[in-house]
């Protein structure tokens, strides 16, 4: 989403051989411009060399070189790494910051560039499994539970890269250097979870799964199933909110409200249970919206733009093909992101002509690459 904040940029597809026919699978590309290159010949790999020495940012996200392993005393390893894949193509940041000092150079790994796992495949489920935060993830008696690709994938990974990004462009304006980022899809999902970390020796933790404060062990921290078969959110864990809870549910007709503080957990989360099912979602939103009974419905990815504070916000966006995409976050007041909803992600290689344009090729030499191969240009699609 970088373009919709007014950034300029494009990306760059670096394939080893092009498909003409690959779909565009970038669906966070939205605003951005694609040249796809041929990175088997020498050319593509001369094309990368100029892109970087005038870039801000490279991002690179493939797994370290191969490694060998020697034990020694039955109790040590030493690991040795070889080149990895850029360094291979003559892409390695020793190579582009010598010709770039400006250069900032991100590795986004699920390992990280070194350690006994950083060779090895993986994804968020892997990575989250690592950090020791899918332990406490899930109902009680239940396996952890994922949450979906969400918390290594994206914020540990994607979010955090980011975050270093931008503070290594910060530093550069003093240093005028650039630098290397190793972003751990592990370290960044458990830096996330750096709170949860440093509280165990707080009241809000029980020690077992799905018995806490915040993962269905409190009646008054919970999902609760409705009449029609959705569901109600309930974070009323401050005194005063629950007494709210307790007012709103009296001034419905309910009766039987367990106490805040209950003797017995479990049977204060079935009378809870129990009283949601007697009315519908929109029914309980009607008696619960406008208070500070800390209750809110909880809405599919389809009703989600459609619920009035979203839709008065304007906290999604249409895009291109007519659906809704989250807006982007957070708004700055005085250069507030671009609404680029009615421009569709770019196929590989969309840009490739205007960006070598941009770069100083000639013409005829754009046309020799394509012809050649070693550049590859799609037609433009039409934006309806």
């Amino acid at each position: 989403m970088i373009p919709s904040i007014g950034l300029k940029e494009f990306v760059c597809s670096f394939n080893y051989t092009i498909n003409a026919n690959a779909p565009p699978l970038d669906r966070q590309g939205r605003g951005k411009r694609s040249i796809a290159l041929n990175l088997k010949s020498p050319e593509g790999i001369a094309v990368v060399h100029r892109l970087c020495s005038e870039a801000d940012v490279l991002i690179e996200p493939f797994r370290p070189g191969i490694i060998f392993q020697f034990l020694f005393v039955a109790i040590s390893i030493l690991y040795i790494f070889s080149e990895g894949v850029m360094e291979k193509l003559g892409l390695g940041p020793s190579t582009l910051l010598s010709q770039n000092p400006r250069l900032i150079y991100a590795r986004l790994t699920g390992f990280g560039q070194s350690g006994p796992y950083s060779l090895m495949a993986g994804h968020d489920i892997n990575y989250v499994a690592l950090t020791g935060l899918l332990s406490l993830l899930g109902r009680h008696g239940s396996n952890p539970i994922p949450p979906q690709n969400l918390l290594a994938d994206f914020a540990g990974g994607g979010l955090l890269c980011a975050m270093g990004i931008a503070m290594a462009l910060f530093e550069r304006e003093r240093s005028n250097m650039g630098q290397i980022i190793d972003a751990s899809m592990v370290e960044g999902a458990a830096y996330v979870g750096s709170w949860i970390f440093k509280s165990q020796d707080m009241p809000v933790w029980s020690g077992v799964r799905g018995k806490s404060w915040f993962d269905g062990g409190l009646h008054y921290y919970e999902t609760y199933k409705t009449k029609d078969d959705k569901y109600m959110t309930v974070g009323a864990l401050e005194p005063q909110f629950y007494q709210e809870l307790i007012n709103q549910l009296a001034n419905a007709g309910v009766e039987n409200v367990p106490d805040q503080f209950p003797n017995d957990l479990e049977v204060a989360n079935n009378q809870m249970a129990s009283i949601f099912l007697q009315k519908t979602q929109a029914e309980w939103q009607a008696i619960f919206d406008q208070t500070d009974a800390c209750v809110t419905p909880v809405l599919g990815l389809g009703d989600a733009p459609l619920h009035q504070h979203n839709a008065f916000r304007g906290s999604f966006i249409r895009n291109a093909k007519g659906k809704y995409d989250p807006a982007p976050a957070p708004r700055l007041s005085r250069t507030p992101a671009l609404d680029l909803g009615n421009i569709e992600e770019p196929s590989i290689g969309e840009n490739s002509r205007e960006v070598l344009v941009e770069m100083g090729y000639k013409t005829e030499e754009i046309e020799q690459l394509i012809q050649d191969k070693v550049v590859h240009q799609v037609n433009s699609r039409a934006k309806l």
